[in-house]
Parts: structure tokens; sequence; C-alpha cells
């Protein structure tokens, strides 16, 4: 098997990061690995967002964010397992991954509250 490329701290760019994460699914698998301690392998991800996202699309992802910087990621057998590289983002940006994940996660809680209110407008209008 070819070895995984895994950028230099160096060469982390801004640009690469926000391409990286502009994409919902991306954003979402970011979070959860930057909130965990542990490291996740891919098939964790197969429902993200309330979606399921084949394996074929769930690879190019986790590529996107390793070119990025954003994940390290290791075989383990047949398994691939993904940990952040967020200190060594920040080292190179500080504060950029931490205001990202905010709005990422504000933005979720609104989404949240729009759903619930979409719902609740549904049941009232269902008994009428």
């Amino acid at each position: 098997m070819r070895p995984l490329f895994h950028p230099p701290a160096d060469d982390f760019t801004v640009e690469g990061i926000l391409h990286a994460l502009s994409d919902p699914v991306r954003v979402a698998i970011y979070a959860r690995i930057v909130g965990s301690v542990c490291s996740h392998n891919c098939s964790n991800f197969l429902n993200v967002s309330e979606k399921t996202i084949p394996k074929s699309t769930l690879s190019q992802h986790f590529k996107a964010l390793r070119e990025a910087g954003l994940i390290r990621s290791e075989r383990q057998g047949v398994e691939m397992h993904n940990t952040s590289r967020c200190s060594e983002v920040d080292k190179r940006f500080p504060g950029l991954i931490a205001a990202i994940l905010n709005a990422h996660h504000a933005q979720a809680r609104q989404k949240q509250r729009e759903g619930a209110g979409k719902r609740k407008y549904a049941a009232r209008s269902a008994k009428r």
C-alpha cells in the first residue's frame, strides 16, 4: 500500500484549511474528531448530519482533510484511524480552528432551533 500524505505544518495554508472545511459534511466530521480524545475509524462517519455517506465519498472527504493538514490518518489492519492535528494548526494559525468550529456549532444550534420551530408549526397545523 502507498503511504499516506501528511503535509508538514509549515505547508499548511489558510486557503487549504478553509477549502477543506467549506463542505458541510467535512466540517461535521472534523468537529467530531476534534471533540474526541481518541482516534476514530472512517466507518464511524457513515452517518453524518443525518445523511448516509457512501464509503467512497467518505474516503474523499478524509483525503481532503488529511491533505489540508487537519487530520492524521494511520492504517491499523484494514481500518484507517484518524486524529486531529488541531494543535499543529493552532501553532501556525492561532485561533483559526476555534473560530471555525465555534461558527459551525452556532450554525448547527440555529438549524436545530429552526427545525424544532418547523415541527411545532406542523404539529399545530395538523391539529386544526
